[in-house]
């Protein structure tokens, strides 16, 4: 399963957790901040009996009206066993993408 996350979402959580303002230029420092948020939130030691094999972030351009008015949208793909529910996979997604609307 994927979800969606602006750049701006993921820079305020980052600012809300740590206090620093951090700057997003490539996939890498995405993928850095993606995992500071979970760890800064204990987001799998809350889950931990369903947590994720593997988070993947992957990005790109959402050009609002013009090819230089553009947002950078991260997708992070939730990588689960086999065995876990689709029930619990939507949860515990839900419960991160919350977070970030809240940001």
């Amino acid at each position: 399963m994927k979800i969606k996350v602006e750049s701006e979402k993921i820079i305020k959580a980052v600012k809300k957790l740590d206090g620093i303002e951090i700057v997003l230029e490539n996939l890498d420092d995405a993928k850095e901040a993606i995992n500071l948020i979970l760890l800064r939130t204990g987001f799998f030691e809350k889950h931990n009996d369903v947590e994720p094999k593997e988070v993947r972030v992957s990005s790109y351009q959402k050009y609002e009206t013009t090819t230089v008015d553009y947002k950078m949208i991260f997708l992070l793909e939730f990588i689960f066993e086999d065995d876990v529910s689709i029930d619990t996979k939507v949860a515990v997604i839900k419960e991160l993408q919350d977070f970030f609307s809240k940001v």
